[in-house]
């Protein structure tokens, strides 16, 4: 044991250093912002790709790839969405922070 520290100690402490440095790193740069979901309901005329401009200050995405989340995971089949219909967006808020978030459009 004491020929491979001798040999490896360099390596050893070199890796050790690194592998506390990234975790540190990591707690200290992790983000503030966490993803959220809404229900909304949809109201007559909307579209997807509407809902997604209306709410394009509350998350990350681009406009198709809001759309593609959110028919992957409401299950939508193609491009229609009817009145009534509740799906989930995600939105994005800063932690520690009160947002308050409209229910639907129009309310």
């Amino acid at each position: 044991m004491k020929k491979i520290w001798d040999k490896y100690s360099y390596a050893i402490l070199l890796i050790i250093l690194s592998c506390s440095l990234a975790f540190i790193l990591s707690l200290r740069f992790n983000s503030n912002v966490e993803e959220k979901f809404l229900t909304i309901t949809v109201s007559e005329g909307d579209s997807i790709w509407e809902i997604s401009n209306q709410y394009s200050d509350q998350h990350t995405y681009s406009n198709s790839e809001f759309v593609s989340w959110v028919k992957q995971n409401n299950q939508i089949e193609g491009d229609k969405i009817y009145p009534g219909d509740e799906i989930i967006i995600p939105v994005n808020y800063e932690v520690g922070t009160i947002t308050e978030l409209a229910s639907a459009a129009g309310e």
